[in-house]
């Protein structure tokens, strides 16, 4: 930011020093997270996926479809995600009960276990990343974020309720 300041002055930088500390703060963020699923024999993006199951309420079952759209990814990368998964036995791909043509994705009784006993982790390790910033700070920077989302167009984000990136 100095460097701009001293080589383009009228260059108004405050947008570079906002996205800027944003895109570093989410690999900050990305790093710290992992280090919780790694302890549990996980990664973030397959504790996402059983993370959209176990939320979607009984009977924890989700298209691969809905769970791209939900969590973000590929159906690639989905895919990947899901082969992995039910090789290690936490879910389970089935037909649809209502369309036999469709396959779901479904949560095993092990994953479901699984998905139950990280989630307090994962949380414990949210509030202690947020801890400095108090209940106050935490709530004007929910809604900062929230209000930014919306302006990006990213209304899955931003709607109340729903779930932060990473199904988390």
């Amino acid at each position: 930011m100095e460097q701009w300041q001293r080589e383009l002055p009228r260059l108004d930088r405050s947008p570079m020093g906002i996205v800027g500390r944003i895109s570093r703060l989410a690999q900050i963020l990305q790093v710290e997270l992992e280090r919780v699923f790694e302890e549990h024999g996980l990664n973030g993006g397959e504790f996402d996926v059983l993370a959209a199951l176990r939320r979607s309420g009984d009977p924890y079952r989700l298209t691969p479809t809905e769970l791209s759209r939900s969590l973000m990814v590929t159906s690639g990368g989905m895919t990947k995600r899901l082969k992995l998964l039910a090789d290690r036995g936490f879910i389970r791909r089935e037909p649809d009960p209502a369309d036999a043509r469709v396959n779901v994705v479904a949560l095993t009784a092990e994953g479901k276990r699984l998905v139950e006993a990280v989630l307090p982790f994962h949380v414990a390790n949210e509030t202690r990343l947020l801890a400095g910033l108090g209940e106050e700070g935490r709530s004007e920077l929910a809604e900062l974020l929230a209000r930014l989302a919306v302006l990006l167009g990213d209304e899955a984000v931003s709607a109340p309720g729903a779930s932060r990136r990473r199904g988390r």
